[in-house]
């Protein structure tokens, strides 16, 4: 657990000690001292974890995700970041992350997609021009959606970043100022990508391009969630973001990182296997009990966000 996830939001919330009282391996992340969180993950399997979970927000979750997925073991969402956007699409109570540890006792398992660009894995979404600009600004990291919804006309209007060309199957798109990739597409009115996404399961990249007009009419068009100026579609196909420079920054589940281009955007269907509590506020009708039995008490649960990085989510 690192003290500081979520605004200290795992400790209020006790969730280390109620995960050993689950039966949980716990390991607590000291601030000063940066891990690799990945390699913590492959430890624990490698120490005979039948499932991993992880307390943080979504850059955390993805990076723990990736090896649940690897090496085909269950995953535990306990959204203690600060957006959780992930844990919201899953259903899950972010009020009270520790609510997501009943998993380890009478819960579901769910599978899931995941979106890869390059070898990175994304739970929610890639970004790139003014939206990866817009997560690199301090203000996004304390309230994003106040953010999102304040600067972004402005950074689409006056963002002078690398051009960038998006491709996917037979469509290419030049020169947006702004793109979004999404594993399962968010709603067409959602330029933006702060609702909820329909399903995770359909197997399809979710791919916003958008160009700027003036500010006025960009706030207005996100605002009403006008398409004119937008280019929406969802995709099995692989979405190619290239520019004319070696590497572009991007936003990789609200992480400011840098990758090399082009940037090969896929997704994984069906891949991540998600415990969930049976019961929880956003869940949907017809999900099957999970087919791998009962856990065992022999389980880790890594709590707290990678410290080698800064991902809140």
């Amino acid at each position: 657990m690192n003290p500081r996830s979520g605004g200290g939001k795992a400790s209020r919330f006790r969730i280390a000690d109620k995960a050993r009282a689950l039966g949980a391996q716990v390991l607590l992340l000291d601030p000063s001292r940066p891990q690799d969180l990945a390699a913590v993950a492959r430890r624990a399997v490698d120490d005979g974890a039948d499932l991993l979970g992880v307390a943080g927000g979504d850059g955390t979750q993805a990076l723990v995700a990736a090896v649940a997925a690897e090496r085909g073991l269950p995953f535990v969402v306990i959204p203690a970041g600060t957006r959780n956007h992930f844990a919201m699409d899953l259903g899950l109570e972010r009020e009270d992350p520790s609510a997501a540890l009943e998993a380890l006792t009478d819960g579901l398992e769910l599978c899931v997609d995941l979106g890869f660009a390059g070898e990175r894995v994304f739970v929610n979404n890639v970004s790139f021009g003014a939206y990866a600009a817009l997560v690199q600004d301090p203000a996004y990291r304390d309230d994003k959606i106040g953010t999102v919804v304040r600067i972004l006309p402005e950074f689409l209007a006056r963002h002078e970043g690398p051009e960038l060309v998006v491709r996917t199957g037979l469509l290419t798109v030049d020169r947006p100022d702004a793109v979004l990739v999404s594993n399962n597409p968010y709603r067409i009115d959602d330029p933006a990508g702060l609702g909820r996404r329909a399903q995770l399961d359909s197997g399809l990249l979710g791919v916003l391009a958008a160009r700027a007009e003036t500010p006025a009419d960009t706030a207005a068009r996100l605002r009403d969630g006008q398409t004119h100026g937008l280019t929406s579609l969802a995709t099995a196909d692989e979405v190619v973001v290239d520019a004319g420079v070696p590497v572009v920054p991007v936003g990789l589940d609200g992480e400011a990182v840098t990758l090399p281009t082009p940037v090969r955007c896929r997704i994984s269907p069906r891949t991540l296997r998600v415990r969930v509590p049976r019961h929880r506020p956003g869940a949907t009708p017809g999900e099957r009990p999970p087919g791998w039995g009962t856990i065992r008490r022999r389980v880790a649960s890594t709590v707290g966000r990678a410290v080698h990085g800064r991902h809140t989510g």
